[in-house]
């Protein structure tokens, strides 16, 4: 795996370990508060971002600017929702959470265009032909 795929995949495999780390602490506590916190950090950040880096490991054709401004947007979405939930389960504002959310949803929204435009037939041979060169 190289490139973007990596990238996306890396970073997965940091928010796994945050979010392992994250479960550890609350069941050490014995106190779950920041359990949506915990399980975002998981889904978002471990499972969907992994997810998607092995998709563009796999597909070449959507691995290249789009992907990287996915990857920017789905980092500073996550960056924003996981401490924004944290304050707002904890009574300290939503709007960090909101900001985050929208932000990973405009990021989602992106990587589904990305998705369409790799599917078309013009963009396949391109990358075909790129390949056999």
């Amino acid at each position: 795996m190289k490139g973007i795929g990596l990238v996306f995949f890396a970073s997965a495999a940091f928010y796994g370990l945050a979010g392992m780390c994250l479960g550890l602490w609350m069941g050490g506590q014995q106190d779950f508060t920041l359990a949506p916190v915990h399980a975002h950090l998981n889904l978002l950040g471990f499972v969907t971002m992994a997810l998607v880096g092995f998709f563009y490991h796999l597909t070449p054709a959507a691995a290249g600017r789009l992907a990287k401004v996915h990857f920017g947007m789905a980092t500073l979405g996550l960056w924003l929702m996981i401490p924004g939930i944290g304050l707002a389960v904890t009574g300290r504002g939503e709007a960090m959470a909101i900001v985050g959310s929208l932000v990973t949803v405009a990021s989602m929204a992106l990587f589904v265009v990305n998705l369409g435009l790799s599917l078309r037939p013009s963009r396949r041979r391109d990358v075909v032909a790129h390949s056999a060169a």
